[in-house]
């Protein structure tokens, strides 16, 4: 099940529809659940959580195996280096299975992803889409991508080379800022629409739609 309705993949299209009537630049808007599985990131913090524990154990010995000792009915007993490399591969393994199985839990997950990892991945996975769905598709290199990861809760932009090579990548971050302010408060449709009009103004201000201009790529929200 997607994000939007009808009506609301509607209102998205519309909006593109409505922004490109004053320009010469081509709109294209992709919603993504999430933009990367973070399977390594989910692996590393498995790993990290049963080499800390082993550490620990090797650290502190004599308070692990009394603590074992006491959990299994309180009687003392000699440790020899064959139970004691036992209860160490023990740890390391229920470690790294818990904390990998606890992450099968989507807001956990994608809480213990960094930032600067979930921003990165948006980015790589935006101008995924952007080749697939604008580079080098229109006539004068005038497409650009309006890009939002639900699950990092990011948006990104890329424009084509002629685009970038007029407008500063800062340029659109008043787009970006028009568009999140909605949807933080869960009004996705309304949060691309109003930053499809603040692209669509700057492409009209730089690009302005030509006598004869034909509309070059779908208008369409394109939802993934």
């Amino acid at each position: 099940m997607g994000y939007l309705n009808k009506a609301e993949h509607d209102r998205v299209s519309a909006a593109v529809a409505a922004a490109e009537e004053n320009t010469a630049g081509e709109i294209v808007t992709v919603l993504a659940d999430r933009s990367d599985g973070y399977h390594d990131i989910q692996l590393g913090w498995a790993i990290l959580a049963a080499t800390t524990a082993l550490a620990f154990l090797a650290v502190l010995p004599g308070f692990y195996l009394s603590l074992v000792d006491r959990v299994l009915g309180g009687w003392n007993h000699e440790w020899h280096p064959q139970a004691v490399f036992s209860l160490a591969i023990a740890v390391v393994v229920l470690k790294f299975a818990s904390v990998w199985a606890i992450q099968f839990w989507q807001p956990l997950k994608y809480f213990l992803v960094p930032p600067p990892i979930k921003k990165a991945r948006v980015r790589e996975a935006a101008v995924r889409h952007f080749k697939v769905g604008a580079d080098r598709r229109t006539h004068g290199r005038t497409g650009i991508l309006i890009y939002l990861s639900m699950r990092e809760h990011r948006a990104e932009i890329v424009a084509d080379e002629a685009i970038a090579e007029k407008v500063p990548a800062e340029v659109w971050g008043g787009a970006m800022a028009d568009m999140l302010v909605h949807i933080r408060d869960g009004r996705i449709a309304e949060g691309l629409a109003a930053g499809i009009a603040d692209v669509g103004a700057v492409l009209a201000e730089h690009f302005p739609r030509a006598e004869g201009d034909v509309n070059e790529l779908p208008d369409r929200l394109i939802e993934v």
